[in-house]
């Protein structure tokens, strides 16, 4: 297998940590290549890690923001493809195998996975082994998101690692993604992979420790200035954006009879 490093931030959750470290090694990810970064958990996350046997288990006094631990992360073991993911997540059977050969086959510096949002009220590996093959071939081209990223190292040389400002509170993830558009960077997100994401479990924690209500946003930042763009080009951007989201939904359901991207509802899936 190519030279691989699987890292990924966390703020407390620790049940969920512990769900996503063991998805990993049943995956076949090697343990010594799994490089955690902490932000000063009080929940006994950082315990946890130092008996794990990681390839690292960087422990942050305190919480520095996700973009500079998910760059402790990359850098740790600087290899040449670096899987940046959420700790809230499990993953399948040759996860990081799959998500390399699809990048590499098509030429991309960055994939995500297909993915299952919210509570995991099913059998996921089950679901993922079926998945994996009714959707193989389905793509979405210009398309991938920070909740899981295979990345190549070139992609850094190109555009920088994450912006580390703790101020940003998760948003450098629409930061680092306004670069990728930028430069060109070729990405998508393959129907190959699949993972179940939890939802917004560290944002809700962070919240929680913050003291900031569940309904509100964690920071409140005009994203067309911090992006340089115009009001009209952030406009035209958005209807661009979920006209190929409508129009990626559109041909999956008749191709696939599912999308690349659901959630769980009253013990059901719901495809957008």
């Amino acid at each position: 297998m190519s030279n691989y490093t699987v890292t990924f931030a966390t703020l407390n959750c620790l049940d969920y940590t512990k769900q996503c470290v063991d998805s990993l090694l049943a995956s076949g990810v090697d343990a010594s290549r799994i490089v955690a970064v902490d932000n000063a958990s009080t929940d006994g996350t950082q315990a946890y890690l130092q008996k794990r046997g990681l390839g690292a288990a960087i422990l942050n006094r305190q919480n520095i923001s996700c973009g500079a631990a998910w760059n402790q992360g990359i850098l740790a073991q600087q290899s040449e493809w670096t899987i940046v993911m959420n700790n809230d997540i499990v993953v399948a059977p040759g996860f990081v195998q799959r998500l390399i050969e699809f990048a590499t086959t098509n030429q991309l510096q960055l994939v995500s996975p297909a993915r299952i949002d919210g509570t995991a009220d099913y059998d996921f590996p089950q679901f993922a082994e079926q998945a994996q093959h009714i959707t193989a071939n389905a793509v979405r081209r210009g398309s991938s998101n920070a909740i899981c990223m295979c990345i190549h190292w070139s992609l850094f040389n190109q555009i920088g690692f994450f912006r580390a400002n703790p101020t940003l509170l998760g948003f450098e993830d629409g930061l680092f993604y306004n670069e990728v558009r930028k430069h060109g960077i070729a990405h998508a997100t393959t129907g190959s992979v699949w993972i179940h994401h939890f939802g917004s479990v560290t944002q809700e924690h962070m919240k929680i420790v913050l003291g900031i209500q569940n309904q509100d946003v964690l920071v409140k930042v005009n994203d067309r200035k911090l992006y340089g763009q115009s009001w009209l080009e952030r406009k035209l951007y958005r209807r661009n954006l979920k006209r190929s989201h409508l129009a990626w939904r559109a041909h999956e359901l008749r191709d696939f009879g599912m999308t690349l991207h659901g959630t769980r509802d009253k013990n059901a899936f719901v495809w957008l």
